[in-house]
């Protein structure tokens, strides 16, 4: 399964990623001058920062009062003065730089013969071309075991490669030379934060050397570049933050070097290392009516061929298995997790920093990580969360005066939990780490790992704890948060003349949604455990939570009051947070708040929403928990043409960006979540077979897929129909297994599967 091209890449986005978890890069494929961009998780714009602003908590019951006496724009300007971070941004997550490679000999001007790809089931990158006998080829992988990058490149047919290479980090150099005759090395310090990275040649024949700031090789046919670096933060006073990593790194070069005789070595370790995970899971999707060469297409030419209405079954299951394989590339343990762009970014200032917004991207990004078999891939979240809990504890006690721990809409690489920016639909919203907290539940039913949640169950409780003492009675007796907001839309308030705008709110749906799953996840954590201190406070909590509330045109209301909305088709659609990726409702369970979420979603949609790839996964998502397969593949369909990049990138609308369009990494991880979600479902005590599938996939299989309750299942189906199923229990299991109207009851120990064939 691959992705492949008849041409190099102009754009960034038409370049296709690599990475480790750690060390990320963008490869073009150029002929005579390759570049390939570069990225280091830990390079930031800067150091930590204490941004929490002193003057909310002497503020906050003003703000409180303004908005319960009407007065919600003063509320609001006082909002922004008060409460919003000092300084008002977090750190930005940065390029690391680029590596250009330029061809003097070993590049024919014009080839005849030009293909570049990516294979995702060996993560590895490839070039070939070639005039008359002379062949090339490069092969591009990052490995995790060798923890660099690797490069080999091959002639053949009487062909040499004689080139030049450098690495460049713009004017945000410190230092740049070489280090022996085969290695460069650059490093410099971005406000806090030093970074170094190096490259070194390995060579089987010509020659090699280094002059200035560039290494030359020359008539040579069999060539090996690794590439590495560091970054870390300044601890020594007086002493750059750079200082000795620029050392560290022809270490580790000289590491590899030593470590494998050959670049054949390191390429099969990093093979297996991959293919260990992303082997869990295989999906074919097909249509004996489509036509049976579409896996031979440019993977640009199908998309243009699947935006024209034609039917290609396989390109949806070679989007879902290149979400895991970024997933595995950019997300692994020790390191950082998935930011905005994943690990993957060329900018400097990139769209919204590129950090973490935790309104949903960062919750989207690990969505499918649990369902799609790979579940040491949050890790880095759960990392970042635990950080989180600790800044926050320190947020929630100076801002709002309360125990446990706090986070807003946005974080970063020092887990900052102090408001970021002052626009007023996003900032003043505190429910961010009540949600960050809720993976810890799902991980815990996927995995049943007792001893994960035992670890984490403090973080559940601390986040319970806020809120015991952040919520306020309103004047029927129930439990609300104020000031709140529903990311990130706006409605319009009556005013003495013309309608007023406004942002700030008491207790949204989203609230209530995030709540109720919280205080259920804490309590069935303490039930689990046989402990938990706030068990009884919470109980209380759970049952004064407002409820759920229909509108008199039958939505489902996103807010306490029918306010009308600023913008009827905003991308984000909160307040069906109930629905996905919550189980609170259900068309079984709750058809009348189902019916309602329906109403909400159709809505949305007539006016324009899901114009960004990560609103129209959500929405995805929502179609299949309502059981409607052939309108989940419509917006499938809306995504791959509207919102998705020749590299199968996610995109973003962005003015003042390249082509009007920036990459997002959640668009790509929820609509592989929605993929999966379509074919099988395992929330609230059930296993789904089947629940949302489309007529355009008549025929597949899919296997190694995970479910709720410990588990994992294989489905395969011919004609729109199921014709077998298998689960495999890994750890003791129950629940009700439901295909079509037919549901059975079931239960196994751990290591018992069963097996279902059509008419048993």
């Amino acid at each position: 399964m691959e992705l492949h091209y008849e041409s190099p890449a102009e754009f960034w986005d038409q370049a296709v990623p690599l990475g480790n978890g750690r060390l990320g890069a963008m490869v073009y494929g150029a002929v005579a001058r390759e570049h390939i961009q570069l990225n280091e998780e830990g390079l930031w714009s800067g150091g930590p920062q204490d941004r929490v602003n002193p003057d909310c908590l002497d503020n906050l019951e003003k703000i409180r009062a303004l908005f319960r006496s009407g007065q919600v724009e003063e509320a609001q300007r006082l909002a922004v003065s008060a409460m919003s971070g000092t300084p008002f941004t977090q750190r930005a997550y940065q390029t690391l730089g680029d590596l250009w490679i330029d061809f003097f000999d070993g590049a024919p001007e014009k080839p005849e013969s030009y293909s570049r790809g990516l294979d995702l089931h060996r993560a590895v990158a490839w070039v070939r071309y070639g005039a008359g006998e002379r062949e090339y080829e490069r092969q591009y992988f990052i490995s995790r075991p060798a923890d660099c990058l690797g490069l080999r490149l091959t002639a053949r047919g009487g062909g040499r490669l004689s080139f030049t290479c450098r690495l460049d980090r713009s004017h945000h150099i410190g230092f740049t030379g070489h280090a022996g005759g085969d290695t460069l090395v650059c490093s410099g310090d971005q406000n806090g934060i030093g970074w170094a990275m190096g490259l070194k040649v390995m060579a089987s024949d010509g020659a090699v050397s280094a002059i200035g700031a560039r290494l030359t090789v020359r008539d040579a046919t069999n060539v090996t570049l690794i590439f590495t670096a560091k970054t870390g933060i300044g601890v020594n006073p007086g002493k750059s933050p750079s200082e000795g990593l620029a050392a560290t790194v022809c270490e580790s070069l000289s590491d590899v070097r030593a470590r494998y005789a050959d670049a054949g070595a390191m390429l099969a370790e990093h093979e297996a290392d991959f293919g260990a995970l992303f082997g869990r899971v295989d999906l074919r999707l097909s249509d004996p009516a489509s036509r049976p060469d579409l896996d031979d297409l440019p993977t640009d030419a199908r998309l243009r061929r699947f935006a024209a209405g034609e039917a290609d079954p396989g390109l949806a299951a070679l989007y879902f298995q290149y979400a895991r394989y970024l997933m595995i590339s950019g997300s692994r343990p020790g390191g950082l997790p998935l930011t905005l762009q994943g690990l993957w970014n060329e900018e400097f200032t990139p769209a919204w920093d590129s950090k973490y917004t935790i309104n949903i991207n960062l919750e989207m990004n690990y969505w499918p990580v649990e369902v799609c078999a790979l579940p040491e891939c949050a890790e880095p979240y759960f990392d970042l969360l635990r950080r989180v809990a600790g800044s926050g504890r320190d947020t929630a006690r100076r801002m709002y005066g309360c125990r446990g721990f706090v986070a807003h809409h946005n974080t970063d690489i020092h887990a900052d939990t102090a408001p970021q920016d002052e626009c007023l639909s996003a900032t003043y919203w505190v429910m961010g780490g009540a949600w960050l907290s809720l993976h810890i539940w799902e991980h815990w039913l996927f995995t049943r790992d007792r001893e994960f949640l035992r670890k984490n169950f403090d973080i559940l409780e601390e986040a319970v704890l806020f809120f015991r003492d952040f919520l306020q009675e309103n004047g029927k007796g129930e439990l609300v948060t104020l000031p709140s907001i529903s990311p990130e839309n706006t409605f319009y308030l009556p005013g003495p003349g013309a309608r007023v705008k406004a942002n700030m709110c008491e207790m949204p749906t989203m609230d209530i949604e995030i709540l109720n799953d919280l205080i259920s996840a804490y309590l069935g954590a303490a039930e689990e455990l046989g402990t938990g201190a706030l068990v009884g406070d919470a109980r209380k909590m759970l049952s004064k939570l407002p409820k759920l509330q229909i509108a008199s045109d039958g939505r489902l209301m996103e807010w306490q009051e029918e306010y009308e909305e600023f913008d009827p088709g905003h991308r984000h659609i909160s307040h069906l947070f109930g629905l996905y990726p919550s189980a609170q409702i259900t068309p079984e369970d709750t058809p009348e708040l189902a019916a309602a979420a329906k109403k909400s979603l159709e809505y949305r949609l007539a006016r324009g929403g899901g114009y960004t790839g990560w609103s129209r996964a959500w929405i995805i998502l929502f179609w299949a928990r309502l059981r409607e397969g052939d309108r989940a593949f419509r917006d499938l369909r809306a995504l791959l043409t509207d919102s998705t990049f020749e590299n199968l990138m996610d995109t973003h609308p962005r003015k003042g960006r390249p082509r009007g369009r920036v990459f997002q990494i959640d668009g790509n991880m929820g609509a592989a979540a929605g993929i999966a979600e379509m074919l099988v479902q395992s929330h609230n005590g059930r296993i789904r077979l089947l629940p949302a599938l489309p007529t355009a996939w008549p025929e597949g299989e899919i296997r190694g897929l995970r479910v709720r309750g410990g588990g994992e299942v294989d489905v395969s189906w011919r004609d729109g129909r199921l014709i077998s199923f298998r689960l495999l229990a890994h750890s003791p299991f129950q629940g009700q297994i439901v295909y079509g109207d037919t549901e059975r009851r079931v239960g196994l120990d751990a290591g018992e599967s069963i097996k279902w064939k059509a008419g048993n």
